[in-house]
């Protein structure tokens, strides 16, 4: 049995020491991805395995229902924990406009989402709210939207797109200049997504040979300058998907492009506590407020010698969500406490 144990004095702040429970996804596509756990949703024929090249040929086609190329994660992401995303992506071809009236650029993804939202029949990725649990490398190619006559021009962008489950109109980035980055085509170019849950924040890098393509600065969710998400704003992602998107529920946006991905990389680290913070409620009762996975069990416990510890409160589950626990006894005149996670 695990146990992650974080210390608190109740007279002098808070400070937490964890460990976490990590996965680790590495394919270099050399064989069959298929034995690998790898699996398919949607049009199977948009993703193809390159046995000669040791590639993933991927068609991203907006005029095809909504099509996964999926492995998953075997646990649950939230914005508390962390992981990091990389990959070598190769585009042969990309155009917007490749259906009637739909002039603008939809995006191609690669990342994580949530397995059951994302198969659902009403996630729409291109429909603003309709696409929940989303964390992903998004890549829109140019494209414009027509206003009675009026053209206005949509430039290429390359940005970490962050939906959360909770309330998923509330979306980042908040597209500026900064993240007009286009990718070239026949070119391989290096991704690398990496978010840390400690700071919210996401990195993305792009470069060719090691040279960086454009200077995309980081999205820190919640700050109001870039980013939509609030505090309050959470999601869930179980499941790292390379993405082919439908176009249905948007009337503006469509793309077509053809690819490969290889040589990726994906890490995780769940952390049992996040988000810890300690203080004296008005009724001078010390508790702790932090964040909880499923599959694990919290209890607060005492001591004032640092060496025999005793549980002060229930042992709850972990509920996916903040939680609570409180020293309802009377203090000795020096204490020191600790969530006991198992």
């Amino acid at each position: 049995m695990l146990r992650i144990r974080l210390s608190v004095l109740a007279l002098a702040g808070l400070c937490a020491v964890s460990a976490s429970r990590a996965a680790t996804l590495v394919e270099d596509f050399s064989t069959n991805p298929q034995a690998g756990g790898w699996q398919e949703f949607g049009d199977t024929n948009l993703f193809s395995w390159n046995s000669t090249n040791g590639t993933l040929e991927v068609t991203w086609d907006s005029t095809h229902s909504n099509s996964y190329f999926y492995h998953p994660l075997g646990l649950q992401l939230t914005r508390y924990d962390d992981f990091s995303i990389e990959f070598d992506l190769r585009l042969s071809d990309i155009a917007s406009g490749v259906e009637p009236g739909k002039t603008g650029p939809l995006q191609i993804g690669i990342g994580l989402l949530n397995l059951a939202e994302a198969t659902s029949t009403n996630f729409m990725r291109g429909a603003y709210g309709d696409a929940p649990d989303v964390a992903e490398f998004a890549y829109y190619t140019d494209g414009f939207y027509d206003y009675g006559g009026f053209i206005y021009p949509s430039s290429a962008s390359t940005v970490p797109s962050f939906i959360p489950g909770t309330d998923p109109y509330h979306y980042s980035p908040i597209y500026v200049s900064v993240y007009d980055t286009e990718l070239p085509t026949n070119q391989t170019v290096h991704v690398r997504l990496a978010y840390t849950g400690v700071d919210q924040t996401a990195l993305l890098s792009v470069t060719t040979n090691g040279v960086p393509l454009g200077q995309l600065p980081p999205l820190v969710l919640g700050d109001p300058s870039i980013s939509q998400v609030i505090p309050t704003d959470n999601f869930r992602l179980d499941t790292f998907s390379i993405s082919s998107y439908s176009s249905d529920g948007d009337d503006f946006d469509s793309v077509l492009a053809h690819g490969t991905v290889d040589n990726l990389v994906v890490t995780a680290s769940l952390v049992p506590v996040g988000r810890i913070t300690g203080a004296f409620t008005t009724e001078g009762t010390w508790q702790a407020q932090f964040f909880t996975h499923t599959n694990w069990a919290y209890t607060l416990e005492r001591t004032s010698d640092l060496k025999s510890w005793a549980p002060v409160s229930a042992t709850l589950r972990g509920t996916e969500d903040l939680m609570t626990l409180q020293d309802t006894n009377s203090l000795p005149a020096q204490a020191f406490y600790r969530v006991r996670a198992e």
